[in-house]
């Protein structure tokens, strides 16, 4: 068996979720389509929880707000890192 990567369409989870919340077992349909269950579980929660299958869709507020935060600080230390920089050229002159 291979360890590669599958690639599932978005239209394709949504069979299967639709298959599951329409009252076909999990086991089976993952044995069926030769899934994981638990990728498959995952898709499920993650659909009804916010009808998307994407990341960002299923963030809480919190969450997004540390990404932000998180870049914002990168931002900040990279400027500071200029000026400490230019702090030395202008001290040599």
């Amino acid at each position: 068996m291979s360890n590669q990567k599958r690639h599932f369409t978005e239209e394709f989870k949504n069979q299967m979720v639709a298959m599951y919340n329409s009252g076909k077992s999990a086991t089976i349909i993952a044995r069926e389509y030769g899934m994981a269950k638990s990728t498959l579980h995952k898709w499920i929660s993650t659909y009804n929880n916010s009808g998307s299958f994407k990341a960002k869709d299923n963030r809480t507020d919190e969450e997004n707000e540390l990404i932000e935060l998180r870049k914002r600080n990168k931002q900040l230390e990279m400027e500071v890192d200029i000026l400490k920089q230019a702090a030395l050229i202008m001290a040599k002159r």
